[in-house]
C-alpha cells in the first residue's frame, strides 16, 4: 500500500507539478490512512472496500477531527484512488460515493488600515535586512500574493517600469499590478540591498536570506510574527493575513470582485465573494451604530 502512495507522490511532483506544500499534505494524509488500514490487517490496496473507508472516516469523527480536516482527507483519498484506477491498478474508486461533511467557512482575519500601517512601518533603518523586509511586506500587501508565491519570485519576474509582477500560481501565470510604496521599496531593495546579500552572482531568487540563498516560507512567516509583535498587533498573524487584508480593503474601497478574483488567482469567484459579504456586514454594523433610529 505504501508503494502505491510513493508512486502517487512521484506522479504529483513530476506530472502534475504540484507545489511542495501540496505534496507534503497529500503524503501526510495518505500515510495516516495506510497506518489505519494496517492496524486493521489491511496491507494490500486491493483489499480496501467502501466499508473500510467508512470506518476510517467515522474514526476521524469520533476522534473529533474538524469537518474541514475530514473533508480534505476524503478529497485526497478520492484523488488517490482515481489515480490508481487510471493506472489500471483498481477497477473502481471506493471513495467516490462519499460526501464531504459540510464545512462552515470561517471569516478570515483582516487587519485594519491602521494595523497595516503599523506592521509595514516596523522594518526601520537602512540595513540590508530592513530594506529587504520592507520590500517584502509592502509587496505582500500591495499584491495579495501568497507567501509561497512571494518566496518563489525570481528577479526576472519584476517589471517595475511597467508596474507589474509576474506570479507563478502552480503553473498558471498571472500578472499583478504593483505601484506606489511597494514599487519604491522593491527598487531600493534590488538596487541597494540585494547585491550585497546574494552569495552568488547568478542567484535567481528575488528575496534571499542572510546566507544569500532563497528565503524560505517559514523564514518569512517568522519575520511576520516578529514584526506583528513589535507593532503591538493583537490579531494572530498568519501567512494569509496580509492577503486577506489586501482583498478586503480593495472590496471595501469599491473594487469589483472579478478584478480582485483575478489578482488573487482564485479559480472560482465564490471564494472571492467572502470579502463582499464581510464588507456588507461591516456596512450594516456601521449603520446600526451610527443611525439614530437603527
Amino acid at each position: 500500500m505504501y508503494e502505491e502512495v510513493d508512486q502517487f507522490i512521484i506522479y504529483l511532483r513530476e506530472v502534475k507539478k504540484s507545489s511542495e506544500n501540496t505534496i507534503l499534505s497529500y503524503r501526510r494524509d495518505l500515510k495516516k490512512f495506510c497506518g489505519y488500514m494496517e492496524k486493521h490487517q489491511i496491507r494490500n490496496i486491493l483489499q480496501v472496500t467502501v466499508t473500510n473507508l467508512n470506518s476510517y472516516l467515522i474514526s476521524m469523527e469520533t476522534s473529533h477531527f474538524a469537518p474541514s480536516t475530514i473533508s480534505r482527507n476524503l478529497a485526497v483519498l478520492k484523488t488517490f484512488f482515481a489515480y490508481l484506477c487510471r493506472k489500471g491498478l483498481m477497477k473502481e474508486n471506493p471513495a467516490m460515493g462519499f460526501k464531504a461533511p459540510k464545512v462552515e467557512k470561517k471569516v478570515p482575519e483582516v487587519l485594519t488600515g491602521e494595523e497595516v500601517s503599523l506592521l509595514l512601518g516596523q522594518p526601520s533603518g537602512n540595513s540590508n535586512k530592513a530594506v529587504r523586509d520592507r520590500a517584502m511586506l509592502e509587496l505582500l500587501y500591495a499584491t495579495g500574493m501568497r507567501v509561497s508565491e512571494l518566496v518563489d519570485l525570481k528577479v526576472d519576474d519584476l517589471n517595475l517600469s511597467a508596474g507589474y509582477i509576474r506570479c507563478d500560481d502552480n503553473g498558471r501565470e498571472r500578472m499583478i499590478p504593483c505601484g506606489g510604496a511597494a514599487q519604491e521599496a522593491l527598487k531600493d531593495y534590488v538596487r541597494n540591498a540585494r547585491p550585497a546579500m546574494i552569495s552568488r552572482a547568478d542567484e535567481k531568487a528575488l528575496f534571499v536570506n542572510c546566507n544569500g540563498t532563497s528565503l524560505s516560507r517559514q523564514g518569512l512567516w517568522k519575520l511576520l510574527k516578529q514584526y506583528a509583535k513589535r507593532a503591538g498587533i493583537g490579531t494572530d498573524i498568519t501567512p494569509y493575513t496580509l492577503r486577506h487584508s489586501f482583498a478586503a480593503h480593495l472590496v471595501e474601497n469599491g473594487a469589483d470582485l472579478r478584478s480582485v478574483q483575478e489578482m488573487l488567482g482564485h479559480s472560482d469567484i465564490s471564494t472571492t465573494q467572502i470579502y463582499a459579504r464581510m464588507n456588507s456586514e461591516r456596512i450594516k454594523d456601521v449603520y446600526a451604530k451610527a443611525h439614530p433610529r437603527a
